[in-house]
């Protein structure tokens, strides 16, 4: 299973005073079980992207394609494409609605037409997955925290089994402990399962650590696609756009200016920290 946009143009307002391109051209390829990141300040083109993947929006012009099919095609079945292409918006805590955990979870493959007790089977696993456990599943969706909220709400994904998982700001306003439990999840889900992970972020951190390929989007238009550590070394043409590299490539640059040899290229804790043992000899 395999994502592909070929020359994707969008234009709000076609026609109009208030016309504005959002996407200008894009052209790329997902293949099955890639953790790819998307970044972009806001306004970058990222969000109406990510709404073409699974047919939310049609392209002004180009073609979208799943497993090789044009998704806009006549006949075309978009409905059960949301099925294999789920996708989580920005605080997804606000699509939940059901009474208590687990029906809210069951929500999706309800709809997919499986019968109750496949539901709360689906249902389950998906909770367990994203670390919730029994307890969790009377109770309602409201009276838990913000990551609680954030974990159920991937789960009532996660619980349609699909191939591609799309993750809008999963982590946005949660603390450091709580971002890197869901990040750390979901990365073990991409492995475990094999499936697609698209990751919208505004953290270089998390991409850093997480992604294997990263696209940067800036008015509309791919600035960059590549390994996070490609990428990151034009974090002075980065900051040009308005973003900026992961904190890490900012102070090795600056221990490397200072005549220590560590590599300017570690973008995470972990890898600065070797290179820094390893220039000082330890």
């Amino acid at each position: 299973m395999s994502l592909k946009l070929e020359n994707v143009t969008f234009t709000y307002s076609q026609g109009s005073a208030y016309e504005m391109h959002a996407l200008k051209d894009v052209s790329l390829e997902i293949p099955q079980g890639q953790f790819l990141g998307i970044i972009g300040h806001t306004g970058s083109g990222k969000s109406t992207l990510i709404q073409h993947f699974n047919g939310l929006m049609r392209p002004t012009s180009g073609r979208v394609l799943f497993n090789g099919e044009d998704i806009w095609a006549d006949k075309y079945d978009r409905r059960n494409l949301r099925f294999h292409v789920g996708l989580v918006f920005q605080y997804p805590e606000y699509q939940l609605f059901e009474t208590d955990v687990l029906t809210d979870v069951c929500f999706g493959p309800k709809n997919q037409g499986l019968d109750k007790a496949a539901c709360e089977e689906r249902a389950k696993e998906a909770l367990f997955l994203v670390g919730m456990g029994e307890e969790f599943y009377k109770k309602s969706p409201f009276d838990l925290s913000g990551g609680q909220k954030r974990r159920v709400a991937i789960a009532g994904v996660l619980a349609m089994n699909p191939d591609v998982l799309v993750l809008d700001e999963p982590t946005a306003g949660l603390d450091p402990k709580g971002r890197d439990e869901i990040l750390d999840q979901i990365t073990a889900l991409q492995k475990d399962r094999g499936i697609t992970v698209i990751l919208v972020s505004h953290s270089m951190e998390d991409v850093a650590k997480y992604v294997d390929r990263l696209i940067v989007m800036n008015k509309g238009v791919k600035a960059y696609d590549d390994t996070p550590k490609a990428v990151f070394k034009h974090y002075k043409e980065l900051e040009a756009i308005g973003l900026a590299a992961p904190q890490m490539t900012y102070i090795m640059h600056a221990l490397a200016e200072k005549g220590l040899d560590v590599d300017t290229d570690a973008t995470t804790v972990e890898e600065a920290k070797a290179s820094i043992m390893k220039a000082l000899g330890r």
